[in-house]
């Protein structure tokens, strides 16, 4: 039966919601007064439940767009950023607001961040729905953390393991002899 590699669900779909509510009143009041210069930006493939969910409470008109970002191999992070997709649109002049399904070892969000000033951008600013601050190797924090979480594997709502399991509607914790 599908989910029954599950050890635990960590948070459940309901709490995910209910962030995503707070986060996005958050957000259209951090944003209001620069909306036109707001531009959402998700890190596939994970991102991509997050990013729909958190959307539709951010009550301004939004541009969007992906990049796709990768620096995982089964459970652990390599260090080598390598960009499979990049931004479709300049963001010169732009506020970023990056969306991440996780902030690990925060490798790939320090990459990306810097890539994004880069290009040009105004700000840049973090959205995340998990923190692990225990696996935390660059110095790098999201602005806005939906939860933090205990140094366990997870998946579900986005998050994988071997391209698996993304489509959970939590976050649950992986027993470990699916991964080990």
């Amino acid at each position: 039966m599908f989910g029954s590699e599950i050890e635990k669900i960590l948070i459940t779909e309901e709490e995910i919601k209910e962030k995503c509510k707070e986060l996005g009143a958050e957000l259209t009041k951090a944003y209001a007064s620069d909306a036109d210069k707001l531009m959402v930006v998700g890190l596939l493939k994970g991102s991509v439940p997050f990013m729909a969910e958190l959307m539709k409470y951010i009550e301004l008109p939004l541009q969007m767009d992906f990049m796709d970002v990768s620096s995982y191999e089964g459970t652990e992070s390599s260090g080598d950023i390598r960009i499979i997709k990049d931004l479709d649109c300049s963001v010169k002049g732009l506020d970023i607001l990056l969306v991440e399904d996780i902030v690990d070892t925060g490798r790939t969000l320090s990459v990306v961040k810097q890539m994004l000033y880069n290009k040009g951008a105004q700000r840049v600013k973090i959205v995340s729905l998990l923190d692990k601050p225990d696996r935390r190797v660059v110095d790098i924090e999201a602005d806005y953390v939906g939860f933090t979480i205990p140094n366990e594997f997870v998946v579900g709502y986005g998050l994988d393991y071997n391209q698996k399991y993304r489509n959970l509607p939590y976050i649950g914790i992986l027993k470990p002899e699916i991964y080990e």
